[in-house]
């Protein structure tokens, strides 16, 4: 590919064939190599053939190979001047996502009880393939229409803690009618569970302090014993997805719109599959904000049960919930101008710097909290979103992988891996002791180097580093 070393920690590659803009990575070196090594710098380039598509094709510094658009893939297109949507920039698990709580235990008093609270997590969080939940059945269609809100309502959780989610937990615009009677059949016995693959509830141990003035507005401090949460829309979402880019694959040839890849199946914005598109997606979106905020309280509950005292004493403060696989339409500033774009993140995390109205009053002076999850027994860390952020107020999303599901499980045996992060001190409760090779350290890139390329690249400042003591796994 021609992409050109252009800074520190930047690499583009100039508009060729029919590419509307560059294709733009922020990557150290080593990092670049690897995304080298995979197809995601192709993909990085054929994006920049999307209708409507401004300033660049972006990929943060965790990119890797994914569905039509690189996974770490950024892409604003102009609403006004025919930009599409494509649901390939927002990937199958709609609104996958992060949530971090803040506790009351530090390190010594999880260990004292460690084995009371591994076990009540073991029984009260569902993870793994197919149904299992928290939440009953009946709950769907107003989680639908209104996101976490409607778990709140039906007494998961605290209303204090819709201010500390992205969207206040809930995608305006969510149309429950576009959702196909398939994709509620799969979601519908799901709410309130992890699956699999690379979603977990991992507790953590704050164990470095970057920043301590954003840290102090986050609710975090030294020795602090964290829950992160990540999962998204579960089967829902997956058929939300597939549904549509059948649609969208149907409909390209009456909008006129050809691109290099039928994995980037696209309309236009205000196009009638368009707004469908958007509608569903919302309404996906909004199971994942409620299946995370439903989890949280299941974990509230756990840790509380395994101390033998209320939720109030253990603490369990909602720190940000935010989502890194949306399309979203938001005001930028491009050519000196403020544009209605629909902002593609897949892979990729909103990072709002300070004084952004989106952010609650008491975030507002230090900047939005970025969630960047490491691989399984590996470090995790909380950035915040700052000023003059390069492409279009993201941020990475994780330690990105660079080695496939079924090469990991070859390189080593879940056993083994089970044993190894035993031995580091993580206790492990695994939904399948098979699938843990997976999501081995191994299979992922060193998290601690994608996050020096954020801070080096403007795209978000380091706050603290999470070391991980327990993991509950699908």
């Amino acid at each position: 590919m021609g992409f050109r070393r252009t800074g520190e920690v930047t690499w583009e590659m100039a508009p060729e064939g029919g590419m509307f803009v560059p294709g733009r990575v922020f990557a150290s070196p080593a990092l670049f190599a690897k995304a080298e090594a995979d197809r995601a710098l192709q993909q990085v380039a054929n994006v920049a053939h999307l209708p409507g598509i401004v300033e660049a094709s972006f990929a943060m510094p965790d990119i890797h190979w994914g569905y039509g658009f690189a996974i770490g893939g950024v892409a604003a297109t102009d609403v006004a001047a025919g930009g599409v949507v494509s649901p390939g920039g927002v990937g199958f698990d709609i609104c996958c996502g992060v949530r971090l709580l803040a506790s009351a235990l530090r390190e010594e008093d999880f260990r004292r009880r460690e084995s009371a609270i591994m076990g009540e997590l073991d029984a009260r969080i569902p993870r793994g393939l197919g149904k299992g939940a928290v939440a009953t059945e009946r709950l769907l269609d107003e989680v639908l229409e209104r996101g976490a809100a409607a778990a709140v309502d039906a007494g998961f959780g605290v209303p204090a803690d819709l201010e500390r989610c992205e969207e206040e937990g809930t995608s305006r615009g969510g149309d429950p009618g576009a959702i196909s009677a398939r994709a509620r059949e799969r979601g519908k016995g799901q709410l309130g569970s992890l699956g699999a693959g690379n979603h977990f509830l991992e507790i953590q141990v704050v164990d470095r302090v970057e920043d301590a003035g954003a840290a102090e507005a986050f609710g975090l401090a030294p020795g602090m014993v964290t829950v992160m949460i990540h999962c998204g829309s579960r089967g829902l979402g997956h058929q939300v997805c597939t549904d549509h880019l059948a649609d969208m694959g149907k409909a390209m040839g009456r909008h006129g719109i050809a691109v290099p890849d039928r994995q980037l199946a696209c309309v236009p914005v205000n196009s009638k599959e368009g707004q469908a598109y958007l509608g569903a997606m919302a309404a996906a979106a909004n199971f994942a904000w409620a299946n995370r905020h439903v989890l949280a309280h299941a974990a509230r509950r756990a840790v509380a049960a395994a101390l033998g005292t209320g939720p109030q004493k253990a603490g369990m403060d909602l720190v940000f919930d935010v989502a890194h696989n949306l399309a979203k339409v938001e005001e930028h500033r491009v050519g000196g101008h403020s544009r209605r774009l629909c902002v593609h993140r897949k892979g990729a995390t909103r990072a709002f710097g300070p004084g952004h109205p989106a952010l609650p009053p008491d975030l507002r002076p230090v900047g939005q909290p970025v969630l960047v999850p490491g691989s399984m027994g590996t470090a995790s860390w909380v950035l915040r979103g700052v000023a003059g952020n390069p492409a279009f107020a993201t941020a990475a999303h994780g330690a990105g992988r660079m080695m496939s599901r079924s090469a990991a499980k070859k390189a080593r045996d879940g056993r083994e891996v089970r044993r190894d992060l035993e031995a580091e001190g993580i206790a492990v409760r695994p939904g399948s002791v098979s699938l843990l090779a997976e999501e081995a350290p191994f299979a992922y890139k060193d998290v601690d180097e994608v996050v020096q390329v954020c801070d080096r690249a403007g795209l978000a400042a380091p706050v603290a580093r999470l070391r991980p003591i327990g993991v509950v796994k699908g």
